[in-house]
């Protein structure tokens, strides 16, 4: 399949094509803004659309509600001129009709779109989603939480208004726009995990104590543990690491303590690797991944998935560091020395053969053949 996803740069967009090129074959149309005007001929060539394109804060009550009513206005052109059935999944919100700005904004989108859609013998599934949080979210954007993380890196202090809230990670979020693609329903409503907004702070705080002085894990026996501590260690990413690991030398030798976590599953292997050889490409959704050099030297490489840039680690045995791995980062190491490279890689859970969460892609991509 075909598919056009809007937004596909924005948060939730990164989540879902990242999911999407994990779980799936289908062919991605990514369109962000660079694209809108593009829109009517992208529509025109693809088998359905998710659109996640959206305002959620603005300048005035008017840009918030006029921007997301805009958006669907230009993507309703775009399928009744493709005039032909489309499948379109849109990501609403459980704020829709609530009498916000925001709240009519997307409730009017929603009724653009299906009539559209419903016009051409399409089918328009309507994913209504709570308050989303994880990784790459933005600060006084996305939700609470990103702002949260966002404070408690700069040690800053918010003024908290604690109530319940309903929580969906992003990730689990981006499965119902998948869903979405294959559902004869009109509308999913994907249930959300409820935590406190004191306890959600008390959390980034507890795991900010002993991650950052000494790279401890915290306790990760829970879901929602996992996907709030994988949130906050994206943002330290990567002005935080490499994570210096101290060694405990006698005349005997030495000793470095490389993994202590407070609780959940884990589990610890080594490889040994030969002069100029490379292992990993490969990322992961959820994985908890800590790569240390024992012994040797190697260069450990990141790359963000659908970007450009590669963060590279020099690390030696000899002063051993350790990296833990970012949600959607494509990571390798290669030995660079001239003896055999021994390294230690730990995750926050026992590898399962059915559910592996490893997806090949190389680190460095290879620059497109010329005709």
């Amino acid at each position: 399949m075909k598919i056009l996803l809007t937004g596909a740069r924005g948060f939730l967009g990164w989540h879902t094509r990242l999911r999407l090129h994990a779980l799936t074959d289908h062919e991605v149309v990514p369109v962000g803004r660079d694209e809108w005007s593009d829109l009517g001929a992208l529509v025109a060539d693809v088998d359905a659309v998710v659109h996640i394109a959206g305002v959620n804060r603005a300048a005035t009550d008017d840009e918030v509600e006029g921007g997301n009513v805009g958006l669907a206005e230009n993507l309703a052109t775009a399928i009744t001129r493709a005039g032909r059935p489309l499948r379109v999944v849109y990501a609403n919100s459980i704020q829709a009709g609530n009498g916000t700005p925001y709240g009519r904004g997307k409730e009017r989108a929603a009724l653009i779109l299906r009539e559209a859609t419903e016009g051409v013998g399409g089918h328009l599934v309507d994913v209504l989603l709570p308050n989303i949080f994880g990784e790459h979210g933005r600060p006084r954007y996305n939700s609470f939480v990103a702002t949260f993380v966002d404070a408690t890196v700069r040690g800053d202090a918010p003024t908290i208004n604690d109530n319940q809230v309903g929580l969906l990670h992003v990730q689990d979020a981006a499965q119902s726009l998948l869903d979405g693609l294959t559902t004869d329903a009109a509308t999913l409503s994907p249930e959300p995990e409820t935590h406190g907004v004191q306890e959600v702070w008390d959390l980034l705080q507890e795991f900010h104590a002993s991650y950052v002085p000494v790279g401890e894990i915290p306790d990760l026996s829970t879901k929602f543990r996992i996907d709030l501590f994988n949130t906050y260690r994206a943002a330290l990413f990567p002005d935080h690491y490499p994570i210096r690991l101290t060694p405990h030398s006698d005349p005997r030798g030495s000793f470095v303590e490389t993994v202590r976590c407070r609780g959940g599953e884990g589990q610890t292997s080594f490889s040994t690797t030969v002069p100029g050889i490379t292992r990993g490409e490969h990322y992961h959704l959820h994985k908890i991944e800590r790569f240390a050099v024992i012994s040797g030297s190697g260069t450990m490489e990141l790359r963000k998935m659908f970007s450009d840039e590669v963060l590279t680690f020099p690390a030696t045995g000899e002063q051993p560091v350790a990296i833990d791995m970012p949600v959607g980062w494509v990571h390798n190491i290669t030995n660079t020395g001239e003896d055999t490279l021994l390294t230690q890689f730990w995750s926050h859970e026992v590898f399962r053969p059915e559910a592996p969460d490893t997806f090949p892609e190389p680190v460095r991509r290879q620059p497109p053949q010329e005709a």
